[in-house]
């Protein structure tokens, strides 16, 4: 059996979305920084910078088997903390790309 310790899915907005209306219990977790968060971010996420996920699971991100949607700006930098985060120990992480091409609801409170 493989082991799939240290990998993430990669999965459409579209899928993004449709999880994020019939399913609960997730978190969504934008990892660009503070002031790009605050510009506009999905309603519901919480701002875990990429920069800051190194060697210890965020304390924002207690349970390892939550589902993690992790998003940033283009997809570059939701790639690499996906991966970060998988190789914590995350073993729900599915990275949906940026919020430039992000087509629903987007909020600044």
């Amino acid at each position: 059996m493989p082991d799939l310790q240290g990998s993430y899915l990669q999965i459409s907005q579209d899928e993004a979305k449709r999880i994020m209306a019939e399913k609960s219990g997730y978190q969504i977790v934008d990892v660009r920084r503070q002031d790009e968060f605050s510009q506009g971010h999905i309603p519901g996420a919480i701002c875990i910078p990429n920069e800051s996920i190194n060697f210890d699971m965020p304390e924002e991100l207690p349970d390892p088997d939550q589902m993690l949607l992790v998003y940033c700006r283009s997809g570059r930098r939701s790639k690499e903390a996906a991966q970060k985060l998988a190789d914590l120990g995350y073993t729900n992480v599915l990275e949906f790309g940026g919020i430039i091409t992000w087509t629903g609801s987007v909020t600044t409170e």
